[in-house]
């Protein structure tokens, strides 16, 4: 019940005490006998007091169903009870009897409001209440619904790791097999270990110091040998243009294997060195040299710690030291063509070529004089002077490239795809041949082919990947009565 009902319930059940109160005392004040009366009907009037104006009237007019007497009570006139003693008797009674029921109200009022209060702090504690339970509701969903996300957050991140638990058992099988066959493997070497004996690592070292000198002993009593096969390429790497060169020194130590890089085969003055084939893989230079010529072709050399290379739009041959980075000779080639005149068949002004075996210092190149064919000139290394020529019947322009070995001038039929050693000349016999040495142009496009004394092998500059070729040769081995 709201407020409001409950506090005229109150007063409605006040107004019902007194009118109760009321039906009850009043008969008894104006002296009223409530005995039961004669059940006749007949109307009887009773005077109870001297005359209608000196006190109160009652008429008795019947019984009702049950016996009790219905009365009529009439009033005495206000002016006449002031004097009556009855009637001062009846308002002192009623006064008192107001003035107590007006205290019980009084008290029933306070104690209704006091209940009011109660009642309104209680039903605000109790929406409080409601509101905190629906909070803690809200809260508990909430915090459930987070929760949950949690832990399917949590899920989530770790259902990509049961495949890889998965894996690592797989793993796991695959490393106890290498563990057993390690073990194995080391039963097997303690064996063959106990069967020839531990041999000490200083021990094993001389051992291949001694058979690498003997070895080389070896090489150097062979002789001069012919070319019988060209194996390869091994790839070195892949870098420049389409056209380049890239070299060592044949007359370097052995401790010293620096490589040297010119891409491009005009219009450039740089040289990269590298301190060996593994800083040239991974691109470490250890210098940069700027010529002070540009050159021309892509057919240099690096001979006995200089560089040797054709001067850009002349027949000037330069021989420029790596030591102090100058210019210690230069000389015309005479009647030698330049300029792509007498170029290979790819071009790129490669009309001299400069080159050296186990002999010296070459040149090939062609002249008017010699008709457009190869002419084969020895160098000296130092003043660059012609020591001596030999003129061949081979075109230069019909040559794809060509390389000198123990003397004797190897020429390709052609630069391109199927392109083989087709012709040779001895310098020693003053002879040619006409050859059939296959090899594989493997990217197509050789635009350098120059022989190394020192590593036996022909360095290649194959459509911008610089690449090493094998080669076979028959040797003569000389003895000791040889001189």
């Amino acid at each position: 019940m709201s407020p409001p009902l409950l506090k005229l319930g109150a007063v409605l059940s006040t107004m019902a005490m007194i009118s109760n109160w009321m039906s009850q005392t009043l008969p008894s004040l104006v002296g009223l006998n409530t005995t039961r009366l004669s059940t006749t009907n007949t109307l009887v009037r009773a005077k109870l007091f001297a005359g209608p104006k000196e006190g109160w009237q009652v008429y008795s007019s019947a019984q009702d169903p049950d016996g009790r007497c219905i009365c009529t009570v009439v009033a005495p006139e206000q002016n006449l009870c002031s004097r009556d003693a009855k009637s001062r008797q009846l308002r002192q009674l009623l006064e008192k009897q107001v003035q107590n029921m007006s205290q019980s109200i009084e008290v029933l009022n306070l104690r209704t409001q006091r209940d009011f209060q109660y009642v309104l702090k209680m039903e605000t504690q109790m929406k409080g209440l409601k509101a905190k339970f629906r909070q803690i509701e809200d809260d508990r969903k909430t915090l459930m619904t987070k929760h949950f996300q949690e832990l399917k957050e949590k899920m989530d991140e770790l259902l990509p790791l049961i495949p890889v638990l998965e894996q690592y058992k797989t793993d796991a099988k695959v490393i106890t097999q290498f563990k057993e066959e390690i073990r194995n493997l080391s039963s097997v070497l303690t064996g063959i270990q106990e069967e020839i004996g531990a041999y000490d690592y200083e021990e094993l070292h001389q051992r291949v110091l001694t058979l690498e000198t003997r070895l080389r002993d070896c090489m150097k009593k062979l002789t001069c040998g012919k070319l019988m096969k060209i194996t390869g390429p091994i790839t070195v790497k892949t870098s420049g243009t389409r056209f380049g060169a890239w070299m060592t020194d044949p007359l370097a130590s052995e401790k010293n294997n620096r490589v040297w890089y010119m891409d491009s085969y005009t219009n450039n003055k740089i040289v990269r060195e590298y301190k060996s084939i593994a800083d040239f893989v991974s691109g470490a230079e250890s210098r940069t040299y700027t010529l002070p010529f540009k050159w021309a072709g892509t057919n240099h050399v690096v001979y006995n710690g200089s560089l040797y290379f054709n001067k850009y739009q002349t027949n000037i041959i330069i021989k420029y030291t790596f030591e102090n980075g100058k210019v210690l000779a230069q000389r015309s080639l005479e009647y030698a063509g330049f300029h792509n005149v007498y170029p290979y068949t790819w071009g790129g002004f490669s009309d001299i070529d400069l080159m050296a075996d186990e002999i010296g210092l070459w040149a090939v190149y062609a002249t008017n004089q010699n008709a457009g064919n190869i002419v084969i000139s020895q160098l000296n290394q130092d003043t660059l002077e012609v020591m001596k020529s030999w003129s061949t019947g081979y075109p230069k322009r019909s040559a794809g490239e060509s390389f000198m070995i123990c003397g004797t001038l190897y020429v390709t039929n052609s630069h391109l795809t199927g392109a083989k050693v087709y012709y040779s000349y001895s310098t020693k016999t003053s002879t040619y041949e006409y050859t059939d040495i296959p090899f594989h142009n493997q990217y197509f496009h050789i635009s350098m082919l120059d022989y190394n004394a020192r590593d036996r092998a022909l360095y290649a500059w194959n459509n911008g990947h610089q690449v090493l070729f094998n080669v076979t040769l028959f040797h003569i081995i000389k003895t000791e009565d040889d001189t």
